[in-house]
């Protein structure tokens, strides 16, 4: 078995993260939680209210030998708007941000050659916006948020459809 990697994706709530992920073959886990803030040990109420800098982001341990990390980064760009600079669909505010988080060069790389081919298709009338940053520390939210789809899947499903993304990600397609 390959060493396993971590990839660090922030699109919005992360609620919405997690299971288009977390089907994928080679996929380990999919954390929610929080990181790019000021804040040690962060809360979800502090996150959310805005007052650590944090973003709301998931941390993916993938095998690479299984899911490519550009398979990873396509999968983030179609479940997100990458010219959206203040949140995700109707999930407005810093805490909502997106940005790819590198954990090593590699992925800085392909992060990048990745967000450029976005650009250069064509596909978006506005800028690509996500930035490309080193990964800080991650945070894991509130066991009451792992997995939330699987957990409480009407309200995942609400919140879902409600936010707008689940239109977006099907006029995407």
């Amino acid at each position: 078995m390959a060493q396993l990697e971590k990839a660090i994706l922030a699109g919005g709530c992360f609620w919405c993260l997690v299971k288009p992920f977390d089907k994928w073959d080679g996929v380990e886990s999919v954390i929610s939680g929080y990181t790019d803030g000021d804040v040690e040990n962060p809360t979800y109420e502090e996150v959310k209210a805005g007052i650590t800098g944090h973003t709301e982001a998931v941390e993916i341990t993938f095998d690479p030998e299984v899911i490519k990390y550009e398979t990873i980064l396509d999968i983030f760009w179609k479940i997100m708007d990458p010219t959206d600079p203040d949140g995700q669909f109707s999930d407005r505010g810093t805490n909502y941000r997106p940005g790819i988080y590198y954990t090593t060069p590699e992925q800085q790389a392909v992060a990048e050659a990745s967000k450029q081919a976005l650009a250069d298709s064509g596909q978006y009338d506005k800028p690509i916006i996500v930035p490309i940053k080193p990964a800080v520390t991650f945070y894991d939210a509130e066991d009451y948020h792992q997995d939330f789809y699987q957990k409480s899947p009407e309200r995942y499903a609400q919140s879902y459809e409600r936010s707008g993304r689940k239109a977006y990600i099907e006029n995407q397609a």
